[in-house]
C-alpha cells in the first residue's frame, strides 16, 4: 500500500521493460474501486479509452517512449472506505506506428440507435 492524505497529488509512472526499444507505451484508461476484486460495481473513473474523466488527471512527458507518466488527485469513496484501488490499462505499440491505438489518444464510442 501507498499512504497518501486526501487532496494529495499522486505521481505515477508505468514502465515496459523489453529488450526491443522500438515501443512505446499508452495509458488507456484507469478505474478506481474500494474493493481490490471489484472493478464493476462501485468505480470511478479517472481515464477511460484515452479520454480524461476526472478534472485532476494529468498525463506527464517522459523522455522514454516505454515510460508512462501521469498523475490524479487523491479522493476517498464517501468517507466509508478506508482505501481506494487503482486498476489500470496500459497499450503497447510500435514506436511512430500512427495508426496504432497508441497514437489515436482519445478514443469517444457513440451508441448506435437500435431503432428500426
Amino acid at each position: 500500500p501507498y499512504y497518501v492524505d486526501l487532496n494529495q497529488n499522486l505521481f505515477l509512472q508505468a514502465s515496459l521493460h523489453s529488450s526491443d526499444p522500438n515501443l512505446v507505451v499508452f495509458v488507456d484508461t484507469c478505474v478506481a474501486s474500494p474493493d481490490p476484486s471489484n472493478f464493476r460495481t462501485l468505480t470511478y473513473e479517472l481515464i477511460r479509452s484515452g479520454c480524461v474523466k476526472d478534472p485532476t488527471y494529468s498525463s506527464y512527458y517522459s523522455p522514454y517512449s516505454d515510460v508512462a507518466r501521469f498523475a490524479f488527485n487523491t479522493f476517498s469513496f464517501i468517507n466509508r472506505y478506508p482505501s481506494v484501488y487503482l486498476q489500470c490499462e496500459l497499450v503497447v505499440c510500435r514506436y511512430n506506428d500512427y495508426s496504432s491505438r497508441c497514437y489515436q489518444g482519445c478514443v469517444s464510442r457513440f451508441k448506435r440507435n437500435a431503432g428500426s
